[in-house]
């Protein structure tokens, strides 16, 4: 996608400044959110991961559903932020809606440059991100590959990352479904995983980046092998 694409495309521009003040509207949906995930799912947190109380945060969950986003709000109070695919920005009070509870756009397939900074100013903010690491749903228990953006953003930003897996939302709403279904979920959070270190120029290296990419797949196939358990 060129640049110019990428200005037109659903959401691109859109104004976005991270802001942790929960709104009524923010609490209320939330409040409600809860309840029905609640109802439906049933969903047990376990493992040792603790999400801090201030700084920033990369929640890193595993991603087998459309569900699997709203889960997050059982991990922790704070206000989050969340990437959310552009297609969700054709219907345009739909658009709206999302940037005032705290998301914003990116296009998948491409290196999207200002969904990478609007994330960056979440956590240089001290705020707290959802992240999916995998960058789009994916099946089976094995986790492939990860995109490095969560590694990337930590190194920019100082974050510590919190992998997540979840176990049991896929039989909740498989791939092609339009409605969930009650199911019983479970989330294991896996210990923080600490921002990359820099070297003595202030930098990090690639192959840290990589290395700590490498980490977080290996937690998220662990903490997904305990929620599945």
């Amino acid at each position: 996608m060129s640049d110019d694409e990428q200005t037109t495309a659903h959401g691109r521009g859109s104004e976005f400044v991270p802001n942790s003040h929960r709104t009524l509207t923010y609490r209320l949906l939330r409040r409600l959110l809860t309840r029905l995930m609640k109802v439906y799912f049933s969903p047990r947190v376990e493992g040792p991961g603790v999400v801090p109380e201030s700084g920033p945060v990369i929640i890193a969950p595993v991603h087998r559903s459309l569900i699997d986003f709203g889960f997050a709000i059982f991990l922790t109070d704070r206000k989050m932020f969340f990437i959310a695919k552009d297609s969700l920005w054709k219907v345009g009070l739909l658009g709206r809606f999302l940037l005032a509870m705290g998301a914003f756009p990116v296009h998948r397939g491409s290196a999207d440059r200002e969904a990478l900074n609007h994330a960056e100013s979440v956590l240089a903010a001290g705020e707290v991100l959802v992240l999916f690491p995998e960058g789009t749903r994916h099946d089976g228990p094995v986790i492939g590959d990860l995109l490095e953006g969560a590694a990337f953003l930590a190194a920019r930003t100082g974050a510590t990352i919190i992998p997540v897996g979840i176990g049991g939302s896929a039989k909740a709403m498989p791939v092609g479904k339009k409605l969930p279904k009650r199911s019983k979920v479970t989330l294991y959070m896996g210990e923080g995983i600490a921002a990359p270190s820099k070297n003595e120029h202030g930098r990090v290296k690639r192959s840290v980046i990589h290395q700590t990419t490498l980490d977080l797949r290996a937690a998220l196939q662990d903490g997904f092998d305990q929620a599945s358990a």
